[in-house]
């Protein structure tokens, strides 16, 4: 079934997790409150009332889980740090506890084979600077860069891999424009400066991680193909505005130095500045990829489709469509694999020789069907062969992280949808490997031989 997926020699096989999503001991070891903490506590605001607060349980369970990734066999895992357990501030020194925790978890992994490959920010901003203005404040971008220079004085010597910010256009959209994640905040085309100044940070943060001798450095970008809804010059153009704002407002700064066409205008100053630092070179780009998006002219006629079940609201200029004829995840995701490889020959033809090597940050599906998820297992082989034809075609893939290792607190929808390779129990945190795992754990293996 796998004989044909061969990568190329020294090709990454990871996993990716993220620390509010996984570890839970959220009072422990001085961790400060997070915004995703805050988030959690208002009613109505995630599934079932879940929170993050045990999750997992990773904090005291991370032993077994790295096990659990040295009997599948991958080389590299990316987590997060959890920014309120290094700084509960949000500035100053490095809370002494935390910066242990991370110590034993990285010493652990390279103890069984495995490099870390951590993210520096995955949305969980200390609630004091949150409180302070957050990522509207462009001053988060100094305590981003102290943050980055403290985690590379104190890890550098055992990181090989830097991920800065994890998907900048969701901590954007979902955060900041349209309230469905924390810190909940409804400001539509108001929430720009946020993208500018995680942009700017993620800048900030690659110096400071050169400066303390980081090898390689990148982010971890979600991207996937916009479809217009029709051959409509309206729904083309609309689409075409989607695009540029979901996709290359946050890859064209990074990697061209300047904001698609027009968006620029609407960022805060120096803008010009801020984009030197912004597309500091990188020695990577990590993409996270899903599922591409249908989009028309905004008619309000009934056919929208939501995002992670938040519809946007009306007056916008362009709305997602539904997308027929694919089948879906439990998280009602259209399964389209050609759209994979897709993204990857967007990149190509979009950068040129200015491309970094790529790294598939994260790719995977909502499947809630228990430790039998055969549909995973079809999911990965379609995905995979996507990714593999993108390669053949000579793209530079350098590796591929699934998301996820555990089922874990997937957000605002609480623990009800189902990403891991890893069935969690989350009344006992019983772990069981599903037959998933075991298929990648066979691919992997084929590809070592």
């Amino acid at each position: 079934m796998t004989a044909d997926l061969r990568f190329p020699p020294g090709f990454r096989w990871g996993v990716s997790t993220s620390a509010y999503q996984i570890e839970g001991a959220v009072a422990e070891d001085g961790r400060g409150t997070s915004t995703w903490d805050t988030f959690c506590a208002e009613p109505g605001k995630i599934l079932n009332g879940d929170s993050g607060a045990i999750a997992c349980d990773h904090y005291h369970r991370y032993a077994e889980d790295v096990a659990l990734m040295r009997e599948l066999g991958v080389d590299t895992y990316r987590f997060s740090f959890a920014w309120p357990r290094i700084q509960p501030s949000g500035s100053g020194p490095g809370n002494a506890a935390g910066l242990d925790f991370y110590d034993r978890l990285i010493d652990t992994l390279l103890g069984a084979g495995i490099q870390p490959a951590p993210t520096l920010y995955h949305w969980d901003t200390p609630q004091p600077l949150e409180d302070a203005g957050g990522w509207l404040n462009r001053d988060i971008t100094e305590r981003f860069a102290e943050y980055a220079a403290l985690l590379g004085a104190r890890f550098g010597d055992r990181v090989p891999l830097w991920i800065t910010i994890n998907e900048p256009m969701v901590l954007t959209l979902m955060g900041y424009s349209l309230g469905a994640h924390a810190p909940g905040k409804q400001l539509l085309f108001d929430a720009l400066p946020v993208a500018h100044h995680q942009l700017l940070a993620h800048g900030r943060a690659v110096q400071a991680l050169r400066a303390a001798g980081a090898l390689e450095i990148g982010i971890a970008s979600n991207h996937a193909p916009t479809w217009p809804a029709s051959e409509s010059p309206e729904d083309v153009e609309a689409a075409s505005l989607y695009d540029n704002l979901i996709n290359w407002m946050f890859a064209d700064p990074i990697i061209l130095g300047e904001y698609p066409s027009g968006i620029g205008d609407g960022m805060p100053g120096p803008v010009a500045d801020d984009l030197a630092i912004i597309s500091t070179p990188l020695d990577f780009f990590g993409i996270n990829h899903y599922a591409p998006v249908s989009v028309g002219v905004a008619t309000g006629a009934g056919d929208t489709a939501a995002t992670d079940g938040v519809q946007l609201p009306p007056g916008l200029p362009f709305e997602p469509r539904t997308l027929p004829g694919y089948p879906t995840t439990d998280f009602g995701w259209p399964i389209v694999p050609d759209a994979f490889g897709e993204t990857l020959r967007i990149f190509r033809d979009r950068y040129g020789e200015k491309l970094p090597p790529i790294y598939i940050t994260e790719n995977g599906c909502a499947i809630n069907d228990g430790v039998s998820d055969q549909r995973r297992i079809d999911y990965l082989s379609s995905y995979l062969r996507s990714l593999k034809s993108a390669i053949d075609d000579g793209i530079d893939v350098r590796g591929y992280f699934q998301w996820s290792l555990l089922d874990n607190f997937e957000w605002a929808a609480g623990y009800s949808q189902r990403f891991g390779l890893v069935h969690v129990d989350f009344e006992t945190l019983e772990r069981t490997p599903k037959e998933s795992y075991y298929w990648l754990q066979a691919l992997i293996a084929q590809n070592r031989r």
